[in-house]
């Protein structure tokens, strides 16, 4: 509940009267809500999640814990695994240890489709997956896993299949924090009029992580177990127009370069999803425009 979607989300159960327990990492802490009950668990460590279960006794868990950087991915792939894979396995033994009835939603990611001919564009969730990066590879085992867990042992497993999502809050290492973090340091004068970016052409499908937020919960109270669905927009837009528009709300001219080392090995060239299951079987839908996205997390990182 630390990480970045974590508090959004905690906020927003609050606001519906829940009573919210949450766990993360230390670091991440003053992201939380006050109302939030914190207790310290390894997702790693299922004697620490049997004691977290056992004190709380749940009905409802949004498993948010991942590494969740493609990129990061890429030079870490071990951990990724351990955490991404092992650690959604030790949720559900430990679970499955307590005899807890207990709603469970997983998180995956829109880039375990892979790449896609532009015909098979919007992506729906009958579009076989084809991760190409350990990151998506991780987080495809995690679905499968969750369904193993539905179908052998009939537990109620709820599965997000999450696109792009940013907003204030979202650390460095990500596309969109990546770009404002850059404009306010040279706004600042921390920084030379430079950003240094990768690959501008890709399209990908972004959301407002405050959306999302709601998406998941959405799905866990309308949605059906043992079905993936989409999270998204339901469109794709290039890297380049964000950038642009970053860009446009800034006063201060700046030089765009490119630098080979923040491209990825293997990069899918266009991505977005078909939300038309999620949009038919609960309420939700996209509020916050992409527009208001960027100027609040530049902001952010303004005031940062």
């Amino acid at each position: 509940m630390t990480g970045f979607s974590g508090p959004y989300l905690a906020e927003f159960l609050l606001k519906q009267g829940l009573e919210v327990w949450g766990t993360g990492l230390p670091s991440q802490e003053g992201n939380l809500s006050p109302g939030v009950i914190l207790r310290h668990a390894d997702i790693n460590r299922i004697d620490q999640i049997l004691d977290l279960l056992e004190e709380c006794r749940p009905e409802s868990i949004y498993h948010l814990a991942a590494q969740s950087s493609v990129g990061r991915s890429w030079q870490e792939p071990a951990e990724t695994m351990r955490v991404n894979l092992e650690g959604s396995i030790n949720l559900l033994e430990a679970l499955r240890k307590i005899n807890k009835a207990c709603r469970v939603l997983l998180v995956g990611s829109g880039e375990e489709y892979g790449p896609v001919s532009q015909d098979e564009l919007p992506i729906n969730e009958s579009r076989r997956p084809d991760p190409k990066n350990p990151y998506s590879l991780s987080k495809f085992f995690q679905s499968m896993i969750g369904l193993q867990y539905f179908n052998n042992y009939k537990m109620d497993i709820y599965l997000a299949r999450a696109f792009n999502h940013t907003g204030p809050g979202q650390g460095r290492g990500f596309v969109v924090p990546d770009f404002a973090s850059q404009i306010a340091a040279i706004e600042a004068e921390q920084q030379e009029p430079v950003i240094r970016v990768g690959n501008l052409a890709a399209r990908r499908d972004f959301s407002d992580v405050r959306d999302v937020a709601r998406a998941y919960w959405s799905i866990m109270e309308e949605g059906t177990p043992g079905v993936i669905y989409n999270v998204g927009s339901g469109r794709a837009i290039a890297i380049q127009e964000i950038l642009d528009y970053l860009l446009y709300l800034s006063p201060v001219k700046i030089k765009v370069e490119i630098d080979p080392d923040k491209f990825r090995p293997v990069d899918v060239p266009v991505l977005y999803g078909d939300i038309s299951r999620l949009r038919a079987d609960t309420n939700w839908r996209p509020e916050i425009p992409l527009e208001k996205t960027l100027k609040d997390t530049l902001e952010y990182w303004r005031k940062k």
